[in-house]
């Protein structure tokens, strides 16, 4: 059965095209209007929802606070409505140039699914919960909503709303990528690294595929955050930085991407024992050894900078000499004296990432960089030949 609320509200119109609805609703009716879209994966690897799951013990306090003599909770709710809700403003009340009463008309039925709700908890998920849950018989609250069709749009909301807040990060940036609004500038430099962890998590064919963990795939072998820091560190001097800047568009990720699938494969074919086991297992899929390796990928690109990017059969043939000085999963790593370290004793630090870069380094110059350059032909020498030959 099709019901309405017809509520007394406030719009506000705060800039061109961006209106909001203030008023006030009984918490516990909210649930019949709103839902709550956790975060999830659909079956097609797309991206659905953006709440958090709820915290029972936050709950729990909030709950207790409510039963309490004389509650009072003054942070709005957010809500983002779709078309269906409409403000109709009332001609003879007194408004101002940027606000106006009316009444906020919103349809909803006994028992609908989520998704036939016309509205999404966007902030608020945890206090709902605890009225809902709480033995009172009602708890007013002020609603603050916005109306659009556009499901990034609500996406771009939550993140504004709850970046400030303790949200766990890598729900954040799991949800960059379907963004297109302005960001914070710390948001906003993690867009493009973010949209390419996704390729590589979600990608048929990406040696990567499935073993990032994220917040809807939390059974991830490699942080999320040690891919980030990787993609990052690349981006900003290494070989995804030539395919950051374009004249006339966008970075090209699709290039950057084969790069990634062309290293990331030969470094799964080259270190075989050593991939697709847990951290503590082997420090190859751990953060330091990502992003250690992340760097020497850009070193061995430098090396065939005469091209576009290495295919992952270069970068295995560079990757082999490396194959037996590297200490992953057994063994003790020998980075000169005084600093042999047990293979598990590397750790996620910014000293420790430094120490195994540098030893990657300096082994990669010495086994391949440098031998290479001894055994290449002088500048000229081919054409030298054929003169000879003619002559």
């Amino acid at each position: 059965m099709r019901n309405e609320l017809r509520l007394p509200a406030i719009e506000v119109k705060q800039s061109p095209g961006k209106t909001l609805y203030t008023f006030a609703v009984d918490g516990k009716l909210v649930p019949k209007f709103a839902a709550i879209s956790r975060v999830r994966r659909k079956d097609d690897g797309g991206l659905t929802g953006y709440q958090r799951p709820e915290v029972l013990s936050h709950i729990d306090e909030i709950r207790n606070y409510l039963e309490s003599s004389s509650p009072m909770i003054p942070n709005a709710v957010v809500v983002a409505f779709d078309s269906r809700v409409k403000f109709r403003p009332d001609p003879k009340a007194l408004g101002s140039k940027y606000a106006r009463p009316g009444i906020l008309s919103i349809p909803f039925e006994e028992d609908a699914s989520d998704d036939k709700k016309p509205g999404f908890v966007v902030d608020g998920q945890q206090r709902l919960a605890a009225i809902r849950e709480a033995l009172i018989e009602e708890f007013p609250v002020c609603v603050t909503s916005f109306v659009t069709d556009d499901v990034s749009q609500q996406t771009e909301q939550f993140i504004l709303v709850n970046s400030t807040k303790p949200l766990p990060k890598g729900l954040i940036y799991e949800l960059l990528p379907g963004t297109s609004a302005r960001l914070p500038s710390a948001l906003d430099r993690r867009r493009l690294p973010a949209l390419l962890l996704e390729r590589m998590n979600l990608d048929e064919g990406s040696p990567l595929q499935g073993i990032i963990q994220t917040a809807t795939n939390p059974r991830g072998l490699i942080k999320d955050n040690s891919i980030l820091r990787m993609l990052e560190y690349s981006l900003n001097d290494g070989v995804l930085y030539r395919f950051s800047l374009s004249e006339d568009g966008p970075p090209d990720v699709e290039k950057m991407l084969e790069v990634l699938h062309a290293f990331w494969t030969a470094v799964k074919e080259v270190f075989k024992a050593a991939w697709g086991l847990p951290p503590k297992k082997s420090r190859l899929m751990h953060g330091a050894g990502i992003i250690s390796m992340g760097l020497l990928m850009d070193a061995i690109s430098d090396r065939y900078r005469d091209r576009r990017h290495p295919s992952a059969a270069q970068f295995a043939t560079d990757l082999l000499p490396l194959r037996d000085i590297c200490r992953w999963t057994t063994g003790f790593w020998d980075f000169g004296p005084g600093q042999q370290r047990k293979w598990s004793e590397v750790q996620n630090t910014s000293k420790d990432i430094e120490l195994l870069t540098n030893y990657l380094m300096v082994q990669y110059k010495s086994l391949v960089w440098s031998r290479a350059a001894l055994t290449a032909e002088p500048p000229n020498a081919k054409a030298d030949r054929m003169r000879k030959k003619r002559k």
